[in-house]
């Protein structure tokens, strides 16, 4: 079985100090350009785009005041239709926060995204807890992240009212862009010139959205998507987070720190939805020479001041060592890795060079793209429209 294989890209890497050994104009269109072009040329499935609605910190909750990490983003969105027409077979999964955002305007810029890609469009959904970003909005207040980080069981933020309505909120928002991806058929634009009838009003549909939440009424202003349903993709690290992806997504990227753990998370996971694509993430440093790969880490935090942090594994090593690390995790049920490199550009060619050769050697990844869609590199069917269906 062939593995599928994501790479999750944020600025300079994700070690927060690698901008000073790999200084790239993380502004720059070009150096995105050519992340996406190698991740393309390593035949990856998707690359994920970072996003958030508040700069980069160290803190839980409001900015620092370091000035010796890469702070600022482009909107994630905006930045892989851009990128969209340089690329011709990997999946953009641009991420989009679901909280203080509208989705109805989410939804029309995942389907233009869709359009523009030819089929290869994909969104991962992500909550705002933060009280530091509801302040760029000002409709509401919400308690400091560390408030709640510091309540009894605090650590756990799936039993926190705020956060559990924050998950409520997304997996509507995710209905409703779904409702709204339906909304038009597939044949509604007919372009008919003798009669003079662009497309056939019968064909677009009210999505009729009313919850807690939101209350939408449709239909969409853009096309249905190449794909009907843009690919949604979650994070995932604890029940409740698990509950929204089986409830909204299509992928579910975990973050397991041991291949025990991992097929702990796959029973977890598939007693809540037996069709979510299981992925897992993994924090990677790439070298050919395993020695080589921990000295850069190492020199890495101490330009940092600190030891590197993640909810994801971090793995230090040689491309063949994490090939055997994959193959053990593939065996416990996850099906792909979203790998997070740790260092822009470096990482990110040792695995599209290094890693899916060595896969490639146990026959275990690709050697061409074998679809033009991500719904069809990730083996996932064309839905048909709901409306479509009940349409007399």
């Amino acid at each position: 079985m062939t593995l599928h294989l994501a790479v999750a890209l944020d600025g300079a890497g994700w070690h927060p100090a690698a901008w000073r050994e790999s200084p790239a104009d993380v502004f720059s269109p070009a150096h995105w350009a050519g992340l996406l072009a190698e991740a393309e040329r390593g035949l990856l499935d998707l690359v994920t785009i970072e996003d958030a609605l508040g700069l980069q910190s160290t803190l839980p909750d409001g900015p620092d005041d370091r000035t010796d990490q890469v702070r600022g983003r482009f909107d994630a969105v905006l930045l892989a239709a851009r990128l969209a027409p340089l690329t011709t077979r990997i999946g953009l999964v641009p991420t989009a926060t679901t909280t203080h955002t509208e989705p109805f305007h989410v939804a029309i810029g995942i389907a233009t995204l869709d359009h523009v890609s030819g089929g290869r469009a994909g969104w991962r959904p992500q909550v705002s807890p933060r009280a530091s970003e509801a302040a760029h909005f000002g409709r509401r207040e919400f308690p400091p992240l560390d408030q709640v980080l510091n309540r009894p069981g605090g650590a756990d933020l799936s039993a926190d009212p705020h956060v559990r309505d924050l998950f409520a909120e997304a997996a509507d928002a995710v209905e409703v862009a779904r409702r709204l991806w339906d909304s038009w058929e597939d044949d509604a634009e007919i372009r008919d010139v003798a009669t003079g009838r662009f497309l056939d009003r019968g064909k677009l549909h009210y999505a009729d959205f009313a919850g807690r939440f939101f209350s939408v009424k449709g239909p969409s202003i853009t096309p249905r998507p190449p794909q009907g349903q843009p690919v949604v993709a979650a994070l995932a690290h604890a029940r409740l987070p698990y509950e929204f992806a089986a409830r909204a997504a299509d992928v579910v990227l975990v973050t397991p720190h041991s291949a025990g753990q991992a097929r702990a998370i796959v029973e977890e996971v598939r007693a809540l939805s037996p069709d979510l694509k299981i992925f897992a993430d993994l924090l990677v440093f790439l070298d050919e020479d395993g020695q080589a790969a921990r000295r850069r880490k190492a020199r890495l935090d101490e330009l940092d001041g600190a030891e590197l942090a993640s909810d994801a594994a971090i793995f230090t090593g040689t491309p063949a060592e994490l090939a055997e690390v994959l193959l053990e995790w593939r065996r416990t049920g996850i099906e792909g890795f979203r790998l997070r490199p740790g260092a822009l550009p470096h990482d990110l060619f040792r695995i599209t060079r290094g890693l899916t050769a060595e896969l490639r050697r146990r026959g275990a990844f690709r050697h061409a793209y074998e679809a033009a869609t991500l719904r069809g590199l990730l083996g996932l069917p064309r839905p048909a429209g709901r409306y479509a269906e009940t349409a007399p």
